[in-house]
């Protein structure tokens, strides 16, 4: 139904302007697809939460992570369901653990939270912006721009774990910046049939040279 939905508009787009062509046009529909697809899941994920008895600790894991998921990028699944599921999953389950679990010490914590910036501006330098086939991130400009703010977040982020005196919002933190990082590295690509769009890019440029 989505699908169907977001070929309709798309094939509106195209009369009215025809200039669009087919590749563009692909980037278009994928666009779209995300934008329809999205929107529901992130509503029916919020439900969850508030049954749950976990709305706002689901909102903050959604909203806390944004910007630093905006920034590095992430694979995507092939299907809706998949992505509501692994939406879900992630956001909810973080809340959940967020709210029912805590570091034995302090110190724990804090080597806790300092093993995963360091994890993080590795895969950041290696991966950031992992971007995907459909909709490729392929400008030197933007990509460097969105390397600097996946650093400038993570840090951040990690700083807000490390100073915040609230426990709940601390492990939202750092299990969501956490999980994001693990999304943009080269075994989750590989694990969800994901491919990087900018590398693909550079090996058919190789391939015509």
């Amino acid at each position: 139904m989505v699908d169907k939905f977001c070929n309709y508009l798309v094939k509106k787009i195209r009369k009215q302007m025809p200039e669009i062509d087919d590749e563009r046009a692909e980037v278009i529909l994928y666009g779209v697809q995300l934008i329809v697809g999205e929107i529901p899941k992130i509503f029916l994920m919020f439900a969850l939460g508030i049954i749950l008895g976990l709305w706002w600790q689901t909102l903050l894991a959604f909203f806390l992570i944004l910007p630093y998921k905006t920034a590095s990028g992430g694979f995507h699944l092939k299907t809706h369901i998949g992505c509501f599921i692994c939406t879900n999953l992630v956001y909810c389950g973080n809340a959940f653990i967020s709210t029912v679990w805590n570091f034995p010490n302090e110190i724990i914590k804090y080597i806790t939270i300092a093993a995963i910036w360091i994890f993080g501006i590795i895969m950041v330098s290696i991966y950031a912006p992992a971007d995907t086939e459909n909709l490729p991130i392929l400008t030197k400009k933007e990509r460097h721009i969105k390397k600097t703010l996946s650093y400038i977040f993570l840090s951040i982020n990690m700083l807000v774990a490390l100073f915040v005196p609230n426990t709940i919002v601390s492990n939202l933190m750092i299990i969501g910046t956490f999980i994001q990082t693990l999304s943009i590295t080269r075994i989750a690509y590989i694990i969800t049939k994901n491919k990087y769009g900018y590398e693909e890019y550079l090996k058919q440029e190789q391939a015509t040279i």
